[in-house]
């Protein structure tokens, strides 16, 4: 007889994002009385839904520098457009050194990148998607902010058919008419009585 040693209400609770620690580096400030040392880490946050971050910080220790990146992390989140479970259209984007393309790909052919872009999109959630590092840089950050440019530049796209039904303009002036006609309807009513 097997005993269930779990405690009431002490279960771990799964986090709201993924997390991947994307690189981490010892760096030193060299200063008038010696060198300092501190860690750089890159977080990549995602909750594979379509919203994905980064942070990149500086700790004395690495368990430090590692929170502070998830923390902005965390407030650097953005959405991305899914259509279909791929993304919209085709984008390329230059950010300093690096240079990236990312494309839409069929249903079934997965996540088609490398290096620091693959976990990019996979924490964001994109199922079916071709990218590919056209730079010459191999800094990773750099990569992961040429990323995030190109996923802020997806467009949603819009049917036509949804564009035909609504006409922001022609709204107001209904509801301006219609609140007029009523005023002017008050107006006789109370000249009547």
């Amino acid at each position: 007889m097997k005993k269930d040693f779990k405690k009431f209400g002490h279960q771990k609770e799964k986090p709201e994002f993924d997390s991947n620690i994307l690189d981490l580096a010892r760096v030193t400030r060299v200063t008038q009385g010696g060198k300092h040392l501190s860690f750089r880490a890159c977080v990549i946050i995602g909750d594979r839904h379509g919203r994905v971050g980064y942070g990149v910080e500086k700790g004395k220790d690495v368990q430090i520098g590692v929170d502070k990146a998830t923390r902005k992390a965390k407030k650097n989140m953005i959405k991305v457009a899914i259509v279909n479970e791929t993304i919209p259209h085709q984008v390329t984007v230059k950010f300093k050194a690096s240079k990236v393309m990312i494309k839409p790909a069929p249903r079934g052919s997965g996540i088609i990148a490398g290096g620091a872009m693959r976990v990019v999109l996979e924490l964001a959630g994109v199922p079916n998607v071709s990218s590919k590092i056209i730079g010459k840089t191999k800094n990773k950050i750099t990569i992961v902010k040429a990323t995030f440019e190109a996923l802020k530049s997806l467009r949603q796209p819009v049917l036509k058919s949804a564009i035909n039904k609504i006409q922001p303009e022609a709204v107001k002036l209904e509801k301006v008419v219609i609140i007029e006609e009523e005023d002017k309807t008050e107006k006789k009513n109370k000249i009547k009585e």
